[in-house]
């Protein structure tokens, strides 16, 4: 078919495309001296003129600077190769390499097929690019029917090709298969194992580089830098310091740390391992570093809970004008959730939106979650709505984000949103399920919804859906039947189960149940400071003060320290700290006296102390100032005077919120006409006009 070339309106010839003297092989002339269509488009007319373009390798030649070379003459390389009578395979592979650089695979898988069809015989370099195609669009049915070609056509042996068709495997989800053609080869260079660490790497079957690695060492097989890169992945995914650190070893002792892309797994793996001062100190070193660098960095930070940390290298990041990436906006709005920290993690939100970043599975949900965990749930519903694909991980998401929100409602009906779309729930998912009822006091709903676990949907309940269902009961006040639960039990319950029920024999004042659950407690986990605080507070509650102060005086004879309460607030982007009755804040006087008129208000609207909550040593006349001295109260009364009236304050406490905090809170935001956010160790409180959103249950 004959196709009409896009000829160019003529120009003067330049010194470079001049063709008075045009080569007799002008190979060199088309490659390196074409730097535009217009250039290409003057040799080629010459070439028709002479019927130079009728010789197959100047044909090519110029197939090759149209398809591959140039940037956007792909519809030019077509035209060429649509007027070539009878391409052979060098043109078909010059075409297919063409269409997989310009990002069209489907048209080099069609390319392909129509060469077999006009019994083109493929030669070496045809397989390789076919099957790079393949394991782009993780096509594993063309790439199984070209392997079949590949032995037919007697280049099973061929290295190149078998390297390729390993990486098409692996690509595909077949490791396996991957790993039966690499086993097969009888000859294997380095560039064939990594092609197999590499298909290990994309399955996540972290076990089996290492072992692969082991056995490279022990055949004596050359490595290189691409291998190690590989290696030290798996060794971080596998806490597997021992065998990154011998890697550390050989990288100094060859003089390879001037490679950033081996210091950089150098730093995620010891970021990973936990030995993140390392990390850092290597990070520190580092020359040249990209955003991969300062991801891995500031990933390590996020991921040993050492978030501020984190967000402190971000700021760096940005003085050091690096854009950041996806797994750096993961890592930032990971520890913003963290933290606490909505305005810093408001910006990353805009800074997505600036720099218009695809909102893809992972980076939506990690939006979700950060604002979920601020207590912003309307925000993390708005970037679900907006989110173009969405899994099972981001409906889980939201539905444990609805759950600790105290909207546990709402989060069945998103429940069962997700079941009419299709979207099978995992065991994850019915952790947050069963969390929004036990949160609502949706006792009957929790019930069913633990039957139809495994009878509806097959999934076995494991030890945290146990735990649920013990919470479920226990904060409806069923602390017998809770007990009975755990009894009945197939497996053995943990310390969270015990201590849930312990949680509740709190709350409901069960002082019989509360001892038995805190002797398991005592085999389980002996040195766990919070669970004789708990039952030194139920009797404290019923009036019981010396088997209170016993259970405390057990836990100095044992050496056992208080978790001390902490709550953070974020003003302006700074992250302020406060712990119960300390001082250390530079506007300490300023906040307690602010403290000393907030007490005052709230108690003409009719706030009685609780000094069941005070400390136990605390002298009688001191139990009511110890309190009001709670570490929430102090960061609230900061929140007062520091923020402009009306706006929300936002909380995050170490520890569950008492009883005390709760009621004073809520008159707080009666009388300041404050709307109060407080995220304690179990759920959100959401304080507003002299209600909480928990109804008083938690």
């Amino acid at each position: 078919m004959a196709v009409t070339l896009p000829l160019l309106p003529a120009k003067t010839p330049t010194a470079k495309t001049s063709i008075s003297l045009f080569p007799e092989n002008p190979k060199t002339l088309i490659l390196e001296q074409c730097k535009t269509i217009r250039d290409l488009n003057e040799i080629h007319a010459h070439l028709i003129k002479t019927r130079l373009l009728l010789k197959p390798k100047v044909a090519e030649n110029l197939l090759e600077s149209a398809a591959i070379l140039l940037p956007t003459s792909m519809d030019y390389a077509v035209s060429i190769f649509r007027q070539i009578d009878e391409p052979d395979s060098p043109a078909y592979n010059i075409m297919i390499r063409g269409f997989t650089l310009k990002q069209s695979p489907h048209e080099a898988i069609l390319l392909f097929k129509e060469m077999h069809e006009n019994s083109v015989q493929p030669d070496e370099f045809t397989f390789p690019c076919i099957l790079k195609v393949c394991s782009r669009l993780q096509a594993l049915s063309e790439g199984e029917q070209i392997h079949a070609l590949i032995m037919k056509c007697g280049f099973g042996s061929h290295g190149f090709v078998k390297n390729t068709l390993i990486h098409m495997y692996a690509n595909c989800g077949e490791v396996e298969v991957a790993r039966r053609v690499f086993d097969e080869m009888s000859e294997r260079n380095v560039r064939t194992w990594n092609s197999m660490f590499a298909g290990y790497t994309k399955s996540g079957n972290w076990e089996e580089v290492v072992k692969l690695f082991h056995e490279m060492l022990e055949l004596d097989i050359r490595f290189d830098e691409v291998t190690l890169v590989s290696v030290l992945t798996a060794c971080g995914r596998l806490a597997d310091l021992e065998l990154g650190e011998w890697i550390n070893r050989y990288v100094e002792e060859k003089g390879l740390k001037g490679n950033p892309t081996l210091i950089t797994s150098l730093v995620d793996m010891y970021a990973k391992c936990g030995q993140v001062d390392t990390a850092r100190r290597l990070f520190d070193q580092m020359d040249r570093r990209d955003v991969v660098a300062w991801s891995a960095m500031i990933s390590g930070y996020s991921q040993a809970s050492r978030c501020r940390e984190a967000l402190d290298l971000f700021h760096e990041m940005q003085k050091a004008n690096i854009d950041p990436n996806e797994i750096t906006m993961v890592s930032i709005l990971s520890s913003c959730a963290v933290l606490g920290a909505l305005e810093t993690g408001k910006w990353v939100h805009f800074f997505i939106k600036k720099k218009r970043m695809k909102l893809t599975v992972t980076l939506g949900t990690a939006l979700m979650d950060f604002y979920a965990k601020c207590g912003s749930v309307e925000s993390s519903i708005e970037v679900f709505g907006k989110m173009p694909v969405k899994n099972v991980l981001s409906w889980t998401v939201l539905i444990q984000g609805l759950a600790s929100n105290g909207q546990g409602k709402k989060a069945l009906e998103y429940f069962y949103l997700m079941l009419e779309k299709n979207v099978e729930p995992n065991d994850v998912t019915f952790i947050g399920v069963l969390s929004a009822c036990s949160h609502a006091g949706l006792v009957d709903e929790g019930r069913d919804l633990f039957v139809s676990m495994s009878r509806d949907f097959g999934i076995e309940p494991r030890i945290e859906h146990y735990g649920c269902m013990v919470d479920i009961l226990g904060r409806a006040g069923l602390i017998e039947e809770a007990f009975q639960f755990i009894k009945n039990m197939p497996i053995q319950p943990n310390a969270v189960i015990w201590r849930t029920l312990l949680a509740s024999c709190k709350v409901h004042k069960n002082v019989e149940i509360g001892e038995e659950s805190l002797k398991q407690l005592i085999i389980l986990e002996p040195t766990h400071s919070g669970d004789y605080i708990l039952l030194s507070n139920i009797y404290a509650s019923v009036g019981r003060w010396e088997d209170a102060l016993k259970v405390r005086g057990e836990m100095k004879e044992k050496g056992i320290k208080k978790t001390p309460g902490c709550s953070l607030i974020e003003l302006d982007g700074v992250i302020h700290e406060f712990f119960a009755e300390d001082n250390v804040h530079s506007q300490s006087e300023e906040i307690y006296n602010a403290i000393e008129d907030m007490m005052k208000q709230i108690k003409s609207a009719g706030y009685v102390p609780n000094t069941a909550e005070a400390r136990l040593d605390a002298e009688e006349d001191d139990k009511e100032s110890s309190v009001s001295h709670h570490s929430e109260k102090l960061a609230i009364a900061f929140g007062l005077i520091k923020s402009p009236p009306g706006t929300t304050i936002r909380i995050t406490k170490n520890l569950r919120v008492c009883t005390d905090c709760h009621n004073a809170t809520k008159l707080v935001s009666k009388v300041f006409n404050r709307e109060i956010v407080v995220r304690d160790r179990t759920r959100f409180h959401h304080f507003k006009e002299g209600s909480c959103s928990c109804n008083d249950y938690w």
